[in-house]
């Protein structure tokens, strides 16, 4: 490891992108050598700073002192996140390897280590902000925003993607780089919960043991037992790791993705489409359905399928109809119900605003204007929504209320298998 060859390609990776990354992609290296030089250093930054933040320093809550989450969680904590870290690379990589034909690139899987690797360096770098108060997350937002430069400027240099074509690809790159983020905060949050109960206050500690238990069916029951399958999932992909089968990494990755998303079951088969498009009927009401789609995809494991319609009225009015069943990534939902999440926003031209409504998770958004959006998550499994031209919101309401919500409810455990 030189660490002054570390220090120059992150200061001209920062200063001279279009210069350092012709120099990056004409470079023989391998993957252990791009971990050993350059990854699990620079990755550790992140995983150290929010420890400093968490334990050492403290985080400031208004009337309440400062907060800090004890040793123990928090080296916990920044374990996990270096190891997130050091995976999330990789798997970046597998994507912008599996993207590179598309977008008339070369595959290449050493060059697509580089090129995430040295993608993901502002953002690590960057997030040191964190230690400052009140500009910490501009400057992570800031180094978020030159990761993506750094994509963009990369990718015709390592992948050779035509001009024309790097920003489409860079855009795809991002979109799932995004979803993994979602993934990442799942398992942070998850573990996050577990070892809370160590933490001090305006200097005050508070020991409790380590071994919680929450009620079953209880918000932190639900998060301790998921957090409890993606251990074991976690396990997996380490003894598959070491075995260096590249199918059994596969399937245990898949594996890790799914019950991250899942909210625990092993596998979740969404919908067939055909199973979906009896809920969207040629007319609701006076309005006549001018078109519709139904499909089904999978990525890393995760299935969702999807059944869209549009419904047209006199007066070239036209409502959208969306239905969704996130299969694999249900867990998404049931993480919003069990956090009891709710929002509202009101302007002088409309309101935004999510609810529960009895076991269900509703969103509403209403322009005066006569534009609008109702949804509701059904089952913590299927999403339905109906958006467009209306004279009030509850016209959209009587449209979403109108597709037999209660039968979709009923498919609630199809295709879920598990442990």
């Amino acid at each position: 490891m030189d660490i002054n060859k570390l220090v120059t390609r992150v200061r001209r990776l920062l200063s001279a992108p279009k210069s350092e990354w012709p120099v990056i992609g004409a470079e023989p290296t391998t993957v252990s050598d791009l971990y050993k030089g350059y990854i699990a250093i620079i990755a550790a930054i992140p995983a150290v700073i929010t420890f400093l933040k968490m334990s050492v320093i403290g985080i400031g809550v208004p009337f309440m002192g400062t907060m800090r989450i004890g040793i123990g969680s928090g080296l916990a904590q920044m374990v996990l996140t270096y190891l997130l870290s050091l995976a999330v690379v990789y798997v970046m990589a597998l994507i912008i390897d599996a993207l590179a034909p598309t977008f008339g690139a070369q595959k290449n899987r050493i060059q697509a280590l580089k090129t995430a690797a040295y993608g993901y360096t502002a953002v690590w770098i960057a997030y040191v902000g964190q230690l400052l108060p009140w500009l910490g997350v501009l400057i992570v937002i800031a180094g978020v925003v030159y990761s993506v430069y750094l994509l963009y400027v990369g990718l015709p240099h390592t992948m050779h993607s035509p001009p024309e074509k790097t920003a489409g690809y860079t855009a795809a790159t991002i979109a799932v780089g995004i979803a993994l983020g979602i993934v990442v905060s799942i398992v942070l949050g998850g573990v996050g919960m577990m070892g809370a109960g160590s933490m001090s206050a305006g200097g005050y500690s508070a020991n409790t043991s380590t071994d919680i238990e929450f009620e079953k069916d209880s918000p932190g029951g639900k998060l301790q037992q998921w957090a409890q399958n993606m251990e074991a999932a976690s396990k997996q992909m380490e003894q598959a790791a070491k075995s260096g089968d590249g199918n059994a990494q596969g399937e245990a990755l898949q594996q890790l993705v799914g019950t991250a998303l899942s909210g625990g079951d092993a596998h979740v088969a969404s919908l067939p489409p055909e199973q979906l498009q009896p809920f969207l009927p040629e007319t609701i009401g006076d309005w006549k359905r001018s078109s519709f789609n139904v499909q089904r995809n999978a990525a890393l494991g995760v299935q969702m399928s999807e059944a869209t319609a549009r419904y047209e009225a006199d007066g070239g009015r036209a409502i959208d109809v969306e239905i969704i069943d996130m299969g694999s990534a249900k867990g998404l939902a049931q993480l919003a119900g069990w956090m009891g999440m709710e929002s509202e926003a009101q302007s002088s031209s409309g309101y935004e605003k999510s609810y529960r409504d009895g076991d269900r998770l509703v969103h509403e958004k209403w322009d005066r204007s006569g534009a609008g959006e109702y949804a509701v998550v059904v089952a913590e499994r299927f999403a339905v929504a109906a958006k467009g031209q209306a004279k009030e919101i509850d016209e959209l309401k009587d449209f979403v209320h109108s597709l037999e919500l209660s039968e979709l409810e009923d498919l609630r455990l199809a295709g879920v298998e598990s442990e």
